[in-house]
């Protein structure tokens, strides 16, 4: 298992490279749901493939809702990537996840309207599990390896993900507590979603960053103080990235590399040809009499 290993790495806002990687090369893939957010930067690090990609694009130019998930994850299925480790800020709605504090989140509550979060259609309908969205394999390690580096890291939290890019009022902070929420962001349950179907290993590092706007006793969260808290944290997260990676390659097998094993409903010989081939490096183990011809090359 160790030598397919290979690492991607989603940044959010603050965190656009991976420090300290070798044989560098930028790719700009094009996939069958448009561009991703940018070019995926692909390299080594103690030995470890990885692909690393800045979820808003260099310069944060996408908002929540404009981010080509579908893209994003297609690109880093088709790059060969088998664990994606995703960074994301979030509001704290708990009082003990302090500004500054990581959380590895193990649910997500969805409360997006405008987004798709499937690679599913088309003639082809399937339906992972996804009771548990996250691979808690790799969501454990991350956590074990945080309290190491002796960074404060919360082991499981709800992930309420909101459309945006507004930020919450005062009566939705309070209800997304009320139904057990314990952060809020804006990305990551899209990302889960679909790193599940393509059957990636996929796990959300929160960093709190602010107490949304609950909280009777701190200000209101507003950019500013998103990225002050950011930007004296980004170093820490740098830092359980470049400890997690090479321990990635230890990992036992995730359940979620067979997701599809079971969860594909459309009778065999119903799928259309050009779904499959549309989807080529997400279902194409499941149909190999669709395999892409190799060109002859011309003597």
């Amino acid at each position: 298992m160790a030598s397919k290993v290979k690492v991607g790495v989603i940044g959010g806002s603050g965190l656009y490279e991976i420090e300290g990687l070798s044989k560098i090369k930028e790719t700009r893939v094009k996939t069958p749901f448009g561009a991703p957010s940018d070019a995926l930067i692909a390299g080594d690090y103690s030995g470890v493939p990885c692909v690393f990609l800045p979820r808003h694009g260099r310069g944060h130019l996408l908002t929540p809702t404009e981010i080509p998930f579908r893209a994003n994850l297609w690109a880093m299925k088709s790059l060969g990537v088998t664990h994606i480790i995703s960074i994301s800020a979030v509001g704290s709605l708990r009082e003990e996840i302090v500004p500054g504090h990581f959380v590895m989140i193990d649910q997500f509550i969805d409360r997006t309207r405008q987004r798709v979060s499937t690679f599913f259609g088309e003639g082809l309908v399937g339906h992972v599990v996804f009771a548990d969205p996250v691979c808690n394999i790799l969501r454990k390690m991350l956590h074990k390896t945080a309290r190491e580096l002796k960074l404060t890291s919360h082991d499981g939290g709800a992930y309420v993900c909101m459309e945006g890019p507004a930020f919450s009022t005062r009566a939705e902070s309070h209800f997304y507590r009320s139904i057990g929420g314990s952060v809020i962001g804006m990305t990551n349950l899209q990302e889960a979603k679909l790193a599940r179907e393509a059957e990636i290993a996929y796990a959300t590092v929160a960093m709190s960053t602010d107490y949304d706007c609950w909280h009777p006793h701190h200000e209101d969260v507003t950019v500013d103080a998103v990225i002050a808290v950011m930007n004296a944290n980004v170093g820490n997260a740098k830092q359980l990235i470049k400890a997690a990676i090479p321990r990635v390659a230890s990992l036992a097998p995730s359940p979620a590399h067979g997701a599809l094993a079971s969860a594909i409903m459309t009778r065999r010989d119903a799928v259309p040809a050009a779904t499959i081939r549309k989807l080529w490096p997400i279902v194409g183990k499941y149909y190999p009499e669709h395999a892409p011809r190799k060109s002859k090359k011309s003597k």
